[in-house]
């Protein structure tokens, strides 16, 4: 079976040899290249290459057309990013300064026309033509409640989004929901099969339920509204959710859930049951100091609760570059050699 194969299998409950294996190789390619991290982004065919080059080195299933999430502020006015030689790029220039700028701020008609989608279309095309057919391509989407963290700083939108005025904060969830349509759609145009959807917000870990109810799962709603959700991961970065699970499965319809390594994987398993998909995540912070016994141990725990029943997939978070390169190789050998059905 291709690794495709097998995660729809996992979704499904049907036969496969293994579960799906995910390890989610970012900021790695850089390195694979005489190139600087501002040089190497700037290339879409450079991150298809990279992906391709770890898929080949490593065995796991899964490619990504992500670049960095500051791509999505870049998209919608960003003027400069700033990239580092040891970490994630990051959003250097703020796209809404002050709360006089909301009302400036506008969505573009076509984000496909803007030059930031260049490398993102050029990496997908790669990808759909060399694996588009045998393995999942993931693509990265914020949520409209999450995406003014990146276009105004994380601060500034806590309070502005708690405290008010709640006609401002509305009117700039309103246009960011626009883009996410936007950016959903043409995602898939170009062949991604698995769409993370990222919503920090939807945790109860930066706010309660009522809050999650009231002010951010409407939001959600209208992001997906229209679409299939059939090929959407919930995911709340590294943020536990077991909480809004059901929640999410009655008000959203989607049923694949990447489950915080900090959450209760035995619970999350029990809710989710063969409802959907469970996704056991390993702290992939934890292996920058781990042995490789103590990586391979904690990949056999995770599987271990989660593979009874089926439908379950092994995957990391966003792999520091500083993890050994000898602990991401005892990971995924754990991981097939716990995973396997046969």
């Amino acid at each position: 079976m291709t690794p495709l194969e097998i995660l729809i299998a996992a979704i499904e409950g049907s036969p496969a040899p293994r579960i799906p294996i995910f390890c989610n190789l970012l900021d790695q390619g850089v390195r694979l290249f005489d190139l600087s991290p501002e040089q190497y982004y700037a290339s879409g065919q450079h991150v298809a290459e990279a992906q391709l080059l770890h898929l080949k080195k490593y065995g796991h299933d899964n490619v990504w057309s992500l670049h960095y999430v500051g791509k999505e502020a870049e998209l919608l006015g960003c003027q400069k990013i700033l990239f580092a030689e040891d970490g994630v790029p990051n959003v250097e220039d703020l796209v809404i300064k002050t709360l006089d700028d909301i009302a400036k701020f506008e969505i573009p008609n076509d984000i496909t026309q803007h030059p930031a989608w260049e490398s993102i279309a050029t990496c997908m095309k790669i990808l759909q033509r060399e694996v588009g057919a045998t393995h999942p391509i993931c693509a990265y989407v914020t949520a409209s409640t999450t995406l003014p963290a990146i276009l105004m700083g994380m601060d500034q939108w806590l309070e502005l989004f708690l405290l008010g005025p709640y006609d401002l904060r509305d009117e700039l969830i309103r246009k960011c929901s626009d883009f996410v349509r936007q950016h959903l759609n043409a995602l898939r145009t170009l062949g991604a099969n698995v769409i993370i959807y990222s919503t920090p917000f939807g945790s109860p870990y930066f706010l309660n339920k009522t809050q999650i109810i009231r002010d951010v799962l409407p939001w959600m709603k209208r992001d997906l509204e229209g679409g299939c959700c059939e090929d959407l991961v919930y995911y709340c970065g590294m943020a536990p959710f077991n909480n809004v699970i059901d929640l999410i499965f009655d008000e959203l319809k989607v049923n694949k859930h990447y489950i915080s390594p900090l959450a209760d994987l035995t619970e999350a398993k029990h809710l989710i049951n063969t409802r959907g998909l469970s996704c056991g995540v390993i702290d992939d912070i934890k292996m920058i100091h781990w042995s490789e016994a103590e990586t391979r141990a904690e990949v056999k725990r995770i599987i271990e609760i989660g593979k009874p029943g089926g439908h379950f997939l092994f995957g990391t978070g966003v792999m520091p570059l500083s993890i050994p390169e000898t602990n991401i190789r005892a990971m995924l050998a754990a991981a097939f050699e716990y995973g396997s059905w046969t």
